[in-house]
């Protein structure tokens, strides 16, 4: 089966290139940025060998599992850019449920850039841009999925859709992802539907009002996911009552936020 756009994205004028195998999705969007690329445009494989996480961990996707990555320019702040991962995370999930169907799994997304499936890491994502002079922001939005298998010794556990008993294919998740994508881009609008995002995302966000640790480099702040900011930062209400803004950091809830997880 083939890699194919769903029909609005072909509608919007996205435009695909697929590879057998690759090293890295977002890695291939930049340098085709570099090299005069606009997009937007979806760069597509079920093998990626040299894909990368947050932090620079490696996310390797064996094959049969989906690696994608989208190229937009946008003209707006880096900032702004950044929340551009929370509807990242709106669209994986749709694309999830379409794929499920009626099956009972529950999807949740994790701040900042995770779905989950139950307690488990099901999907990632990791947004990076580059100025373009005089063509604002050239960002990729990474989007990887197990599929078919998951990493093992995570921190997070991981799962798979093939573990849940869900039987799909990269290919037919990604024309879902290709449309889903479509609907959230244009809600988010360059930043100006942030507002919209974040209550769609608040709607799905896992652990809100429970206990969180989140570890940001040497420092743990613990105490209550408050919520998120119309920035994109998670909001920890600590011990004290104060309500401290994380902007980035590794999240832990329950049992792992209360004995402070490392």
């Amino acid at each position: 089966m083939a890699f194919t756009l769903g029909p609005h994205a072909q509608s919007a004028g996205y435009r695909l290139a697929t590879f057998d195998q690759i090293g890295s999705t977002n890695s291939e969007a930049m340098a085709r940025a570099r090299a005069g690329e606009r997009g937007p445009m979806w760069f597509v494989t079920t093998e990626q060998t040299a894909g990368r996480g947050r932090r620079h961990r490696p996310w390797i996707a064996p094959r049969g599992n989906l690696a994608s990555s989208v190229l937009e320019t946008i003209e707006v702040a880096p900032a702004v850019a950044a929340t551009l991962g929370f509807a990242a995370g709106l669209a994986l999930e749709a694309a999830l449920r379409a794929v499920a169907g009626p099956a009972s799994v529950g999807f949740s997304l994790k701040w900042p850039n995770d779905v989950l499936a139950g307690q488990s890491k099901l999907t990632g994502i990791l947004l990076e841009a580059e100025v373009i002079p005089g063509k604002g922001l050239a960002v990729a939005v990474g989007m990887g999925t197990n599929v078919v298998a998951a990493p093992e010794g995570t921190p997070t556990p991981a799962t798979s859709l093939k573990a849940l008993g869900l039987e799909t294919s990269a290919e037919q998740l990604f024309t879902a992802l290709s449309d889903s994508w479509v609907e959230c881009r244009g809600i988010w609008d360059e930043g100006k539907g942030f507002g919209e995002i974040r209550r769609r995302w608040l709607a799905l966000a896992a652990g809100l009002g429970q206990p969180v640790a989140v570890h940001t480099g040497n420092t743990t702040v613990s105490g209550i996911f408050d919520t998120i900011d119309d920035t994109g930062c998670m909001i920890v209400r600590t011990s004290t009552g104060d309500r401290v803004p994380i902007s980035a950091g590794d999240v832990h809830f329950g049992a792992a936020a209360s004995a402070g997880a490392a």
